[in-house]
């Protein structure tokens, strides 16, 4: 009976292997080059898994062990995936022949998560294009102008929070993620729903939007456990029924959404934020109104609007305290153009702040909030690389670009490490290769709200350096090393800095 016992559970085991691996050949059959060491089931995401690195970081390791190569194979878990690495190779994916790639491969079950379903990030097809048409027209140079206005009421809000931060010593140490994550998270709930996110009240923090964004996009293992169940391994994650909206945020987003309209029906003159225009959009196109259509349109601004735009400002705040050059001179430039409008933060001031543009790309270019992107094979089409590599892409195959591979490599990037934000400069930026450089994409799918994000973005920051200095705190722990068990960019022990009026 044992002998019968063990041989039945071997004979499950090798069937179990021959299952898990079956695909592990993929690669060495089609001449592709492929890292060693694949794992039964997680394929190359051994690391990624057990959260000992970021997936960013890992994908921008299997990007420099191949720089000879203009392609490499992997194993996402079970399903082959490939690397491109040549910056004409990424413009084939990304823009050359978008038709054959146009779905993004990070996708959201609408069962599970139905708020984020309507995100235009995971959306394809017509409705990823009216989602795209819409928000193109939200974002247009001229509601960028009527959104600046709640913008600048929340810089004054931001400015009083930090006056009243400031102690006896005429100094304050914050951390910089939660400080900035407080900005975006007012800014949104301002420019987007027309109302109060308490984010700079820290005695109604717990029904903030700041505590909202915290309680499903901050640094948890959970959270990057759900990450990868809904991303990387859909089947798991709908067994698990994971999502990344969690029920007590949905409901709050669904609650906050129906009281804002049911009391715009009472008044008398129309807002101008986000949310009216989806409203009045949703009309005009539908002929009648969708609440689950706008509630997950708000709910798409809220994601976009809070955690990457927090993030890239507290890696800017971190990269000038680390440079006090920088901050000058980025200071001497906010000091002088303001001066020239009255010292009015305008739509017009911010355009002419180009050595802003140039510290916020080059503080985007080291440290990517998003270190990699994912696309998905939507016809059979193939990929040529320099090195006479060529790869029959298959319907439904995964694509992989690294991110912060292409944006510190030597190859394009001279002293890739340096902060130095004249690479952007006038007499310079003519010489960056085309598709090394992604902090939003590129193409027809290039973030639809990368406008909004530089406004409040250089918004915050020309209120924050006409009135304060930044150095960094003996808390920030260097050099900096990323949260293991997040999905975004987060630095271990947190960006402490200390913030003084000038």
């Amino acid at each position: 009976m044992a002998v019968t016992l063990v041989l039945s559970i071997l004979i499950v085991l090798v069937i179990l292997y021959f299952f898990l691996t079956k695909n592990y050949k993929y690669w060495q059959k089609r001449g592709i080059p492929c890292p060693d060491g694949a794992l039964p089931g997680v394929g190359h995401f051994w690391e990624v898994t057990t959260q000992k690195i970021t997936i960013s970081e890992w994908c921008c390791r299997i990007y420099n062990a191949y720089r000879d190569r203009s392609m490499v194979g992997i194993y996402n878990f079970m399903t082959p995936t490939l690397i491109v690495r040549e910056p004409e190779l990424v413009k084939t994916v990304l823009q050359t022949s978008f038709t054959n790639f146009h779905e993004n491969g990070l996708k959201i079950d609408p069962k599970l998560d139905p708020l984020l379903a309507n995100n235009p990030f995971f959306n394809y097809g017509e409705k990823w294009m009216t989602g795209r048409k819409r928000l193109t027209y939200a974002f247009s140079s001229m509601r960028l102008k009527i959104l600046l206005e709640t913008v600048k009421q929340v810089c004054q809000t931001f400015e009083g929070y930090l006056d009243k931060k400031i102690d006896k010593a005429g100094k304050v140490e914050l951390e910089l993620k939660e400080l900035f994550s407080r900005f975006t998270s007012q800014v949104v709930s301002g420019a987007g729903f027309g109302i109060d996110g308490l984010s700079f009240n820290e005695e109604k923090e717990k029904d903030s939007f700041y505590a909202m964004g915290k309680s499903f996009l901050n640094s948890t293992v959970l959270n990057n456990l759900i990450f990868i169940l809904v991303f990387f391994i859909p089947p798991l994650g709908k067994i698990f029924k994971a999502r990344i909206l969690p029920k007590k945020a949905d409901q709050f987003f669904r609650t906050i959404i129906a009281d804002v309209m049911e009391q715009r029906r009472k008044e008398a003159t129309p807002r101008n934020d986000f949310l009216q225009l989806m409203s009045d959009l949703e009309r005009i196109e539908g002929d009648k109104f969708n609440l689950e259509i706008l509630t997950s349109h708000a709910v798409s601004f809220f994601v976009d609007g809070y955690e990457t735009s927090s993030s890239v400002l507290s890696f800017i705040g971190f990269h000038l305290a680390s440079n006090p050059k920088v901050q000058e001179k980025l200071r001497e430039e906010v000091m002088s153009v303001l001066n020239k409008y009255d010292d009015v933060i305008t739509y017009e001031a911010l355009k002419d702040m180009t050595y802003m543009d140039q510290v916020i790309n080059e503080s985007m270019r080291i440290l990517p909030t998003l270190g990699f992107l994912s696309k998905v094979c939507t016809e059979e089409t193939e990929l040529r690389g320099s090195d006479g590599l060529v790869c029959r892409v298959e319907r439904g195959m995964y694509i992989m670009i690294s991110i912060s591979g292409l944006q510190t490599d030597p190859r394009y990037w001279e002293n890739p490490e340096e902060f130095d934000p004249d690479r952007f400069g006038p007499d310079r930026k003519h010489n960056i290769e085309k598709f090394t450089f992604l902090p939003f994409g590129e193409g027809p799918r290039m973030c639809v709200g990368m406008r909004m994000a530089q406004l409040q973005m250089k918004a915050c920051l020309a209120t924050f350096l006409r009135k304060y200095s930044i150095e960094l705190s003996p808390k920030t722990q260097l050099p900096l090393k990323m949260i293991s068990s997040t999905f975004l960019a987060n630095a271990e022990g947190g960006l402490w800095s200390i913030i003084q009026p000038i």
